[in-house]
C-alpha cells in the first residue's frame, strides 16, 4: 500500500529554536530567553536563525525542496506578552508566515505551544497556577481567529511530558524547577489547557479543524516479532511505569477518559468530562525507542546520534502501530530526525550520508506501517534547518538546512535534497525487509 496522495511530507521547526528577534515588536521575554547560564557555552535564543526577519526567504527553500506542509509553532510570547494583553505586532508575523506559506502551496500545522512560556506566567507560578487553562483559551482564541481561516491543521501542545517533568519536576529544562511535590496540580493544568484550547478551537476555527497533539512518544521494541515478544513490548510500552509516564498519563484521559491510578485523586469528575472530548490524530515525535531511553544497554559500538541516543529505526513501526491499536486515531509524524557533526566542506557543500541513511531507515519504516493499513497522514522531519537546541546550544545539528550562525546565511545539506526526492516520488523507492 503506498503513502496516501495527499501526505503531508514536510518538516517541522520551533519558534523559540529559529526566530530570534526575542524582545521585538512587542514580544516578551520567555522563559527560555532568560535560562542564562545553564545554555551550554553560554549561548543564547536571541537571535537564533533570525527567521522573524528571513522568513520569506525561508519559505522559498521550503518550497524548493518540495514540502507539502510545514509545522511551525506560535510564540505565546508574541501574542500575549501581558496576562490579559494580546499584541497584533506579534499576530501579523505569523499570519504573513501562514500567508507566504499557502501561496508557496505549502500546508501550514499550527502548534500553539512549544515550551516558551512568558516570563510574566512563569513569575505567577507557571504550569502550577490553576490560571494557566484561562491563560491557554484567551491566547489560542486570539491565534485562531487570525490564522483559521488558512489553517485547518492544529497541535494544541508539543511533549507534554518534557515541560512538565523536565521543565519543573527534573529541573532539566527552563524554567529548571524540582517540585515533584505539585506535580499533580502540573499534569492537571496540562490537561485542562488542553480542553480548553481543543475547545476553542472547535467552537471559533474558520475552517473546519484537525485537532491533535504532538507526544514525546516511543515504544519498546519486541525483542523478536512473535507474539508473546510483541505483548510484553505492548505492555511495557503503556502499563509498566515507565510506560505510564512515559506515555499513558499524558494521553489516556484526554481519548479514552481514563485516568491513570496516580492522578486519580486530582481528576473530578467534571475535570474528566472536559478533558475526555474529540481529536482528529494523534502527532508522535519518535526518535528512539524506549529499550535505550529507560537504560537496556544496546551492543557495543551500536550507532548513536550526536545527541547520543540509539538510533534503532524498528522504533518508528512499533511507536506507530502501538499508538494506533490502543488509541484508534490518525496519526501524523509530527518529529523525527538526527543530530549530526555537519559542517560546510571545502567544496561549499554539506556531505551529511549519516543523514540520509537515518530518514531512509525510519521513514522505511514508517512505510511498513502505512502497508499494514495503519493510517498515518504525515511526515514532519525535525527540522527545517540548523536551531537553537534548548540547553545544548547551538552543537547539536537536525536540519535539513545547514546555518552559518555567524553570516545567517542557509545551504540546504546533501539529505535535503535526498528528502526532496523522496517527497517527489511519494515515498516509493523506500524498501524496509
Amino acid at each position: 500500500m503506498p503513502f496516501r496522495d495527499n501526505f503531508m511530507w514536510g518538516a517541522a521547526s520551533a519558534a523559540t529554536q529559529i526566530e530570534g528577534a526575542w524582545n521585538e515588536d512587542g514580544k516578551c521575554p520567555s522563559i527560555w530567553d532568560v535560562a542564562g547560564k545553564r545554555i551550554r557555552n553560554n549561548e543564547n535564543c536571541h537571535t537564533a536563525c533570525d527567521h522573524y526577519h528571513r522568513y520569506k526567504d525561508d519559505v522559498a527553500l521550503m518550497k524548493l525542496l518540495g514540502l507539502k506542509s510545514y509545522r511551525f509553532s506560535v510564540s505565546m510570547c508574541r501574542v500575549m506578552p501581558e496576562e490579559g494583553k494580546i499584541n497584533d505586532k506579534g499576530l501579523q508575523f505569523y499570519r504573513n508566515l501562514v500567508d507566504e506559506l499557502c501561496n508557496a502551496g505549502i500546508e501550514p500545522i499550527c502548534t500553539l505551544y512549544h515550551w516558551d512560556l512568558p516570563v510574566w506566567a512563569q513569575k505567577k507560578g507557571g504550569w502550577k497556577n490553576k490560571m494557566m487553562p484561562e491563560w491557554i483559551g484567551q491566547y489560542t482564541k486570539a491565534v485562531v481567529e487570525t490564522l483559521s481561516d488558512k489553517i485547518a491543521y492544529w497541535v494544541t501542545f508539543n511533549e507534554p511530558i518534557v515541560f512538565i517533568m523536565s521543565g519543573y519536576i527534573q529541573g532539566q529544562n527552563a524554567p529548571f524547577k524540582k517540585d515533584y511535590l505539585h506535580i499533580k496540580s502540573y499534569i492537571r493544568n496540562y490537561y485542562l489547557a488542553h480542553a480548553n484550547a481543543s475547545k476553542i478551537i472547535r467552537e471559533n476555527a474558520k475552517r473546519k479543524p484537525q485537532i491533535g497533539i504532538a507526544m514525546a512518544a516511543g515504544s519498546y521494541v519486541p525483542k523478536t516479532e512473535e507474539n508473546e515478544d510483541i505483548e510484553v513490548a505492548r505492555n511495557n510500552t503503556f502499563e509498566t511505569r515507565n510506560g505510564i509516564f512515559g506515555n499513558t498519563i499524558w494521553l489516556d484521559p484526554i481519548i479514552l477518559g481514563t485516568v491513570p491510578d496516580f492522578m486519580k485523586k486530582a481528576i473530578s469528575k467534571e475535570d474528566l468530562d472536559l478533558i475526555h472530548q474529540p481529536i482528529d490524530f494523534i502527532g508522535l515525535n519518535v526518535y528512539q525507542s524506549m529499550n535505550a531511553a529507560y537504560g537496556e544497554i544496546p551492543a557495543q559500538g551500536s550507532p548513536r546520534t550526536g545527541m547520543g541516543w540509539t538510533i534503532d529505526e524498528r522504533v518508528m513501526y512499533w511507536t506507530t502501530r502501538f499508538y494506533y491499536e490502543r488509541y484508534h486515531l490518525d496519526v501524523m509524524i509530527t518529529e523525527n530526525g538526527i543530530a549530526n557533526p555537519d559542517w560546510m566542506m571545502l567544496d561549499g557543500k554539506v556531505h551529511d550520508q549519516q543523514r540520509i541513511d537515518f530518514i531512509d531507515r525510519y521513514l522505511s519504516q514508517l512505510k511498513r506501517a502505512v502497508d499494514e493499513g495503519i493510517p498515518v497522514i504525515g511526515y514532519q522531519h525535525w527540522a527545517i534547518m540548523d536551531n537553537f537546541e534548548w540547553t545544548s546550544g547551538y552543537e547539536p545539528r537536525f536540519g535539513l538546512i545547514y546555518v552559518n550562525y555567524q553570516t545567517q546565511e542557509r545551504t540546504i545539506k546533501d539529505s535535503g535534497y535526498h528528502y526532496a526526492e523522496i517527497i517527489k516520488n511519494n515515498g516509493d523507492t523506500l524498501i524496509y525487509e
